[in-house]
């Protein structure tokens, strides 16, 4: 605000001490001056950012761009309602995807609001993990990957499948698995096997990041999974609760590889759906304590997913979807995935977004909170509200 400054008064200095007896009186005439004009400085204008112009969105559209819809490559039908709606992900499943797989998404996407696409990921991992193997091809699993090529063979692999992916319209690759295993899984007793590079914290780490430097050198987000750890001995957080090593002795082993990706800046993590003893007693998607020491402790700044809250190990102590998302997003979380059928997306999608909406009229859920994870989902879409015109609500 513009301080008015006082009007001044001018005119010749009197002499000081005194006057001395006889000496005349001088009167001197003095005549105010006119104040100066007051200077209105205009305000800054503040610098436009996602997060400033997110302010104008609907607590439902903020619920939607959280929400990842689960399909099938070869009934991408049973999610256009979902996307049309502002729905901020897809999550494809299957083995075998139609040949125009590229335009059937592309054809989905034109229908988000605002023209902000929602971003395509599937568990792209080989081996085992399959995933539109009829236009990808056969690949090896990160074990093999490991056995038979150097990291600098693995970065140039891994850009290649990168650019199959874009190829097919897929952003995003859950994968690499950075969690530490020399088991023959995946299996009811261990869900890594194979999938891991290796039980060397020094291989994983380095051929993890290998992997994930070449999907991004061909446009394909990495997501490092599973934070902290994906099981112990002899549980799967797929059939039900489920625990990693403790806390304390994770420190020098199992986390090695993520603070290595988040040292070379891994855009996305993935919680893993596994309690971790001297930590937190809730499964680690929806635990306040993992995600702030992933962030506070090892300085993780990026976009943060779930893995599947339809898992086991959460719907096994009473938890929704609609409740574990609430619960995910309240811990810090930014995007939430889920597994099931076509029939069950409508429903599960529509839950989430009215109990995202409770929690943030209630307060359990900030607004700002939620608005600064959409920033985060913008930013690995590579999306800028300020160069553009803010997209319409929908509905």
């Amino acid at each position: 605000m513009a301080m008015i400054l006082p009007a001044a008064c001018g005119g010749a200095a009197l002499p000081s001490g005194p006057l001395q007896s006889g000496t005349p009186t001088v009167s001197i005439a003095t005549s105010p001056t006119a104040p100066p004009a007051a200077t209105v400085t205009p305000s800054p204008t503040p610098a436009c950012s996602n997060q400033s112009a997110l302010e104008s969105w609907s607590v439902r559209r903020l619920a939607l761009q959280v929400i990842v819809v689960p399909a099938e490559m070869t009934s991408l039908n049973s999610v256009r309602g979902e996307i049309a709606s502002g729905a901020g992900g897809i999550l494809l499943f299957g083995a075998t995807a139609p040949s125009n797989l590229a335009s059937e998404l592309a054809r989905l996407a034109s229908t988000s609001p605002g023209g902000i696409a929602p971003v395509v990921m599937s568990d792209v991992e080989g081996g085992d993990v399959e995933r539109a193997a009829n236009l990808l091809g056969p690949m090896p699993s990160a074990r093999q990957l490991a056995h038979t090529m150097t990291p600098a063979q693995i970065t140039a692999y891994a850009l290649k499948l990168g650019r199959r992916l874009r190829a097919i319209g897929m952003t995003m690759d859950l994968a690499p698995v950075m969690d530490l295993d020399a088991g023959f899984g995946p299996s009811a007793l261990d869900p890594d096997g194979t999938r891991s590079f290796s039980d060397d914290a020094h291989i994983a780490a380095t051929d993890a990041a290998a992997f994930s430097a070449g999907l991004a050198a061909a446009g394909v987000i990495a997501v490092a999974k599973h934070f902290p750890g994906l099981h112990g001995t002899g549980d799967n957080t797929d059939e039900g609760p489920a625990q990693t090593s403790s806390w304390p002795a994770l420190q020098d082993h199992e986390l090695v590889p993520f603070k290595v990706a988040i040292a070379a800046g891994e855009p996305a993590i993935m919680l893993s759906n596994a309690s971790v003893p001297g930590l937190s007693v809730l499964p680690s998607s929806i635990s306040p304590q993992v995600v702030a020491a992933l962030r506070d402790q090892l300085g993780f700044k990026g976009l943060l997913l779930t893995d599947s809250l339809t898992a086991g190990s959460l719907a096994k102590i009473g938890y929704t979807v609609p409740r574990a998302a609430t619960a995910a997003l309240i811990a810090g979380v930014d995007m939430v995935i889920y597994n099931g059928a076509g029939s069950e997306v409508a429903a599960n999608a529509g839950g989430a977004v009215a109990a995202i909406e409770d929690a943030v009229r209630s307060g359990t859920l900030p607004r700002a909170q939620l608005i600064e994870s959409v920033s985060r989902v913008l930013a690995v879409k590579q999306v800028d509200l300020c160069g553009q015109s803010p997209p319409a609500a929908p509905g």
